[in-house]
């Protein structure tokens, strides 16, 4: 969704604070992202091979002193797509480092004339989401916010890899899409093997699926499926979105590992 996350101004910085250490107290997991993870995607779309880009990075930062992870995933049409269709998002989501718990979210999008920017701030103290539509207040609300450990959509998927799910696994998990929350269920379905421009892979595929109450894509047919390499990366090496105008694939083009103490020592002796 476009401008990139601004920084929070001290209040927010505040409540984000709150929110972080009322969750501490919870029973929640760290994310697998870590400082300095990049994945670079290509995706392709029917007749285009080279229709967009999505990238995705972590970054480790610190806000009021509490540790904290930013995921920032961009996408952007590409070659003769673009002249057809033009489109940039940006999406960040902000993660409690020590817990994982979501914080906050921003997603802005810029296809024509059409734009979006949107930002959601968790309240845990209060058990509520603040959403915030900057561009059609209106639509600005509270939202009760559910149970479990909420997620963005490519988080959740790129997230499937920690959790050594086997062929017939099951796991719950919810979502947020813009301003609604989906209870989702993640199947392990099958290994596949799977070739990238980064190798050849065995790769369990991963299917979420919205059992109870479908809406939104789920509701109009559309499926998502993502593919983990099986070995000791466990990397999402293929995601698939398929809705009924087409199925968009994108293809693990490139992936760089955290930063280490020692991959920065090594930087610095190398200088």
């Amino acid at each position: 969704m476009t401008p990139a996350l601004p920084r929070p101004p001290k209040s927010l910085s505040l409540r984000l604070a709150l929110a972080f250490a009322a969750g501490a107290t919870l029973q929640a997991t760290p994310i697998s992202f870590s400082d300095g993870e990049r994945f670079n995607f290509r995706v392709s779309w029917g007749l285009f091979s080279e229709a967009a880009e999505i990238a995705i990075c972590a970054r480790a930062e610190q806000s009021a002193g509490l540790p904290q992870i930013r995921v920032t995933t961009t996408t952007s049409t590409r070659g003769i797509v673009r002249k057809l269709y033009a489109f940039d998002g940006n999406a960040e989501s902000v993660f409690g480092a020590n817990d994982g718990r979501m914080l906050a979210a921003t997603a802005s999008t810029s296809a024509k004339k059409k734009k979006t920017h949107t930002m959601a701030v968790f309240d845990y103290p209060a058990s509520v989401v603040r959403y915030e539509d900057y561009l059609r207040p209106g639509r600005s609300t509270t939202i009760l916010l559910p149970d479990g450990q909420p997620m963005d959509l490519i988080t959740s998927l790129i997230e499937a890899r920690a959790w050594n799910l086997k062929v017939g696994d099951r796991r719950p998990t919810t979502v947020m899409f813009d301003d609604e929350f989906y209870e989702l269920t993640l199947v392990a379905e099958k290994l596949e093997r799977v070739e990238t421009p980064t190798g050849k892979y065995s790769a369990l595929m991963i299917v979420p699926l919205m059992e109870k109450e479908p809406k939104g894509m789920f509701k109009r047919g559309g499926t998502v499926r993502v593919w983990i390499s099986q070995d000791e990366k466990r990397l999402p090496v293929k995601l698939e979105v398929s809705l009924k105008y087409g199925t968009g694939t994108a293809w693990l083009m490139e992936y760089r590992p955290p930063i280490t103490p020692v991959a920065v020592e090594r930087a610095l002796r190398a200088r």
